[in-house]
């Protein structure tokens, strides 16, 4: 495991791997606490974050690294140096680049150019280090064989969840309004395995042990999209539809938007811990990268 960027690339094996080590660094087990001493890890930011950048540079530093904040907008790539010469001069004095960027194809030209491993803290495609803390968390509570239900956009978060979903063998069922379904590229790749995809939000919870949601309009999106998605929030009549399914929401929330605060803030809302195990999970990424 040179990257983690998509987890197409990555096997069921590298998965579960990961989740055992998870597992350790979450029972703050002192090997290790100076695990990455001396090592730094680069945090790219093209656009902003909470989770992403907190969960990263508090675990980097829980490992006895270190961590550096780095905005596209605050560099010379905002007055046209290439991302080429960025990504080569970075890894000079860095050991590892977490990024956060727009364009997924921006991932992979830095990921070509680096010298050191890169991880993939989210682009308008995929979002790995999200998806494989949400199922990490459905681990925790034995709901791991799902079925998984996503209810809103077609996302980034959307692929990633279908694409270990495949990976693990866990169903998958994604409802979308129409002309919000995943991207054919994730679609082709999943073929095959247990997803489907749906405009039924109804259908998709039927019998599902997690129902997950996202915000219907990220960043940089017109709010005239939201309209599309009446009828797409997850209430408890829709969660009804499940089998006493935990709720599950990548953050940040929008309650009455896609989720009813009742479902939010209710008993089976797990959403929090997701949050923590994006730390916990990723700790172990970075682990992985630099040691093993």
């Amino acid at each position: 495991m040179q990257d983690v960027i998509d987890i197409h690339d990555l096997t069921e094996q590298e998965i579960l791997d990961i989740y055992a080590l998870t597992e350790e660094m979450k029972a703050d087990q002192p090997a290790y606490h100076d695990a990455l001493s001396n090592r730094t890890l680069l945090m790219f930011f093209a656009k902003p974050s909470t989770r992403t950048r907190v969960s990263f540079e508090a675990g980097m530093t829980h490992l006895g690294g270190h961590a550096i904040y780095f905005s596209e907008e605050q560099s010379q790539l905002s007055r046209g140096e290439s991302l080429a010469d960025t990504a080569k001069v970075l890894s000079r004095y860095t050991d590892v680049i977490m990024a956060r960027l727009f364009e997924h194809e921006t991932m992979i030209e830095l990921a070509e150019h680096a010298d050191v491993p890169v991880i993939n803290g989210l682009t308008d495609l995929l979002h790995p280090c999200q998806a494989l803390s949400d199922v990490f968390t459905m681990r925790e509570y034995g709901i791991e064989d799902g079925p998984l239900a996503f209810v809103g956009d077609g996302n980034n978060v959307a692929h990633s969840l279908m694409q270990i979903c495949a990976t693990l063998d866990i169903p998958c069922r994604i409802a979308t309004p129409e002309g919000y379904e995943p991207d054919t590229t994730i679609t082709d790749r999943v073929a095959g395995a247990d997803v489907t995809i749906t405009n039924d939000p109804a259908e998709a919870v039927d019998g599902a042990r997690a129902v997950y949601t996202d915000v219907f309009v990220s960043m940089g999106e017109s709010a005239e999209k939201k309209a599309a998605f009446d009828g797409y929030q997850v209430t408890p009549e829709l969660m009804a539809h499940g089998d006493d399914a935990k709720f599950m929401h990548c953050l940040p929330a929008h309650r009455g938007e896609e989720v009813a605060t009742a479902v939010m803030d209710g008993p089976n809302s797990i959403v929090y811990d997701q949050a923590e195990n994006r730390q916990h999970v990723q700790k172990a990424i970075l682990y992985s990268l630099l040691t093993v």
